[in-house]
């Protein structure tokens, strides 16, 4: 079963247009001192729980494969998510995981393992 979730996650980034609306570098409007470690985006068509796109982390493995996900608690926006980390190394994880656990947010990384 946990293998098939994995799959499933992969089947929909495979079958979903990847936009990047915070490339790697640039900052979020609230929190300028803080610069996203990889790009950042969203799966396009889908739906998650802020009725946006299913947000996705893209980093530079070079597998287009789902690594992991991260559970999030969101104090201000008073919600939880499940974001996708995406063709990340270990390093862009860790500093993934870092750049979430920041302010009122935290994450709980969930790393894939096949």
């Amino acid at each position: 079963m946990t293998q098939e979730f994995w799959e499933y996650l992969q089947h929909l980034v495979d079958s979903s247009q990847i936009v990047f609306d915070h490339p790697k570098g640039s900052t979020h409007k609230r929190f300028l001192s803080n610069p996203y470690p990889v790009n950042y985006g969203y799966l396009n068509g889908t739906t998650s729980v802020d009725s946006g796109g299913v947000d996705i982390w893209m980093g530079t493995l070079g597998e287009k494969k789902v690594v992991g996900a991260l559970c999030t608690v969101d104090l201000l926006k008073r919600d939880t998510e499940l974001k996708i980390i995406y063709d990340c190394t270990e390093e862009e994880i860790h500093a993934i995981v870092e750049y979430v656990n920041f302010d009122k947010m935290r994450a709980l990384c969930i790393k894939r393992f096949a």
